[in-house]
């Protein structure tokens, strides 16, 4: 069911700024480039949002992982807490590429003129 109702809104959200994008460029008779660059700012912005959320949560998860083990067996405190340190420093990692590659499609976007 929850597959299904994300399914769903994700086909509608494209459906609903595909026909945004469309009648923007009917009624403000954008060229292909401006259009595309609207797109840009619209696709980084999610993807940045999107994953933010999705690293906060893995983040969450592996503090509380950490805390339930270091409770359930408190010898090894520090080895898992370096671990955890190191695992929350890649989830970092993959959200700071996606702010890269968000910058790559705002500033450095080869297809627009």
């Amino acid at each position: 069911m929850k597959k299904g109702l994300i399914l769903l809104f994700v086909a509608l959200s494209g459906l609903v700024f595909g026909a945004e994008a469309e009648s923007a460029k009917i009624a403000l008779n954008t060229d292909s480039g401006t259009l595309l660059a609207f797109g840009s700012i619209i696709a980084a912005g999610f993807g940045v949002g999107i994953a933010a959320v999705g690293g906060s949560i893995a983040m969450g998860n592996t503090a509380a992982a950490t805390i339930s083990g270091i409770a359930r067996n408190p010898g090894v405190g520090k080895d898992l807490t370096k671990t955890m340190f190191i695992a929350i420093a890649l989830i970092e990692a993959q959200v700071i590429y996606t702010l890269v590659i968000a910058f790559i499609v705002l500033f450095g976007n080869p297809f627009i003129g």
